[in-house]
């Protein structure tokens, strides 16, 4: 039985097999480096070499032996026995011993075991598949010599630059101002005939919520006593408002600006409806947006019957 190709599968996975009777393979492992002189680089890699004071059995190999052979365990342990006594006297015959993938054994004019490694496997499966790379010399000062020479053979010419004409970039920039200042007036212009638009049709569909609105008359309970009061026409110059209640009398109009004018309102009268009912807003808005958000508000902590009216 070839024991030595054992030896080798359970080089791949252990530091040290022992051969019983004979000796021990230990594997050391090497990190890649370079050797600068032969121009190669040599991956990562587990030396092997051997110590022939080891020789107790520690079961490592006989039980792999009886694995892989599906042999007992004493057979496998005879069968390293007979391969070790084979050696043995190969070896006292001053023969050479060669196992494969592991190296070479002799004795030496002393009399003593010679171990030659020769391990043409990497028993590092870290680097399983790595191979040494062997790359050329780069002959730096022979091409600068050649290079130099060239140099001084040459002629060097002189070509004059010549100068280019860049004129039409200052026209097209010209022009890309213009678009865009262009541009920008349009865009003004739309978004002026934009809401110019959007208020008269908003004033077309307060027309349309006035005309359903019942003609009745809005009391306050204890009424003032009737007085002759001028009612000041106010400058309305804002289009949006959020109308609080509408009162047939004047009087009653004033005392409803005076009761939201203390709660902290900016009211006001707006004239009179269709009705000739005099309409009291909560405060005048400039955008639809302003007094949209105003009147949810009121909503929510004063008067959930007001409402919007856009007046021209």
């Amino acid at each position: 039985m070839m024991i030595e190709k054992h030896i080798s599968a359970l080089l791949y996975r252990y530091q040290c097999v022992t051969v019983p009777g004979f000796g021990a393979f230990l594997t050391d492992i090497r990190p890649a480096y370079l050797d600068a002189a032969a121009h190669t680089f040599y991956p990562p890699k587990k030396l092997v070499s051997f110590n022939a004071n080891v020789k107790n059995n520690d079961g490592l190999l006989a039980n792999h032996i009886s694995l892989q052979e599906k042999i007992s365990y004493d057979a496998a342990v005879n069968a390293i026995a007979l391969a070790v006594d084979s050696w043995k006297q190969a070896l006292n015959n001053f023969d050479v011993i060669s196992l494969k993938n592991l190296g070479d054994f002799g004795l030496n004019a002393e009399g003593s075991l010679v171990f030659t490694p020769d391990t043409p496997v990497n028993y590092l499966s870290s680097a399983f598949g790595l191979s040494n790379v062997v790359s050329s010399a780069v002959r730096r000062e022979e091409l600068k010599a050649e290079v130099e020479a060239l140099e001084e053979k040459a002629p060097i010419i002189f070509t004059p630059e010549r100068k280019r004409n860049y004129s039409y970039l200052k026209y097209a920039a010209v022009f890309v101002v213009m678009a865009a200042v262009g541009t920008t007036g349009f865009k003004t212009y739309h978004d002026q005939q934009v809401a110019q638009q959007t208020l008269v049709v908003q004033h077309a569909v307060q027309e349309k919520v006035q005309q359903q609105i019942q003609q009745a008359t809005f009391f306050i309970d204890n009424p003032l006593p009737a007085v002759t009061l001028p009612l000041k026409e106010e400058v309305i110059n804002t289009p949006y408002h959020v109308i609080a209640g509408a009162y047939s009398t004047e009087a009653n109009a004033l005392k409803a600006v005076a009761q939201l004018k203390a709660k902290g309102y900016n009211a006001q009268t707006v004239g009179q409806n269709k009705f000739k009912l005099y309409m009291v807003s909560y405060g005048g808005y400039t955008t639809y947006a302003e007094a949209q958000d105003s009147m949810r508000n009121i909503h929510k902590t004063h008067n959930t019957e007001a409402w919007l009216m856009v007046k021209k």
